[in-house]
């Protein structure tokens, strides 16, 4: 049977649109910064002019809302320090000391990029909120199973991120971002 010209055109424009979306989605979703510090990476463009199309994308879609390089620097860590995806059915203690900025975070988002529905109201831990240690260090759990002290509820079974948000930051962070001390994100047992 002899297809018809019109037919192959059709499925070569089918064919483009699915190969060129493919290629955007994979181009945003992995877009999540060139700059490492550990586990954490950050990009130096959000909330700029200099970022790209894809870039742009990724915060429109992610939910990110970026404000300038000035005002707030963001990290994310989709892996702990080993280099393994984070999961829900694992506890992680995250130990660390002040950001160097006027004021952070460290929130919790689900596969979807929000915030992780729990009963016990928890989504961040900030310089305000967080317990510490006498020699002004502290350590947070990340696990669906409540733990005692600074706890951030995750989901079992379900897959998560960590962004880290350093608001006036200094300007050591802007000189180095991949020299910035952010918490070490240690697993210590999955179920």
């Amino acid at each position: 049977m002899r297809i018809s010209v019109a037919w192959q055109w059709a499925g070569a424009i089918v064919l483009g649109l699915a190969i060129g979306l493919g290629a955007s989605l994979l181009a945003i979703g992995s877009g999540r910064g060139n700059i490492a510090a550990g586990p954490w990476v950050t990009s130096m463009v959000y909330g700029s002019s200099d970022a790209d199309m894809y870039t742009r994308a990724r915060v429109a879609l992610f939910g990110l809302l970026a404000l300038n390089k000035e005002q707030a620097v963001y990290y994310t860590a989709s892996v702990d320090d080993a280099g393994e995806r984070l999961s829900g059915d694992c506890t992680y203690l995250l130990k660390g000391q002040d950001l160097t900025a006027r004021w952070w975070s460290v929130t919790a988002y689900g596969a979807d990029s929000y915030l992780i529905a729990n009963d016990a109201g928890i989504y961040s831990f900030s310089k305000t909120t967080v317990a510490r240690e006498p020699d002004g260090s502290y350590e947070v759990r990340v696990s669906a199973a409540r733990q005692a002290g600074n706890w951030l509820p995750v989901k079992r079974g379900e897959r998560f991120d960590l962004t880290a948000r350093l608001y006036n930051p200094a300007a050591a962070v802007h000189a180095d971002p991949a020299a910035v001390a952010l918490p070490v994100i240690e697993k210590e047992s999955c179920e």
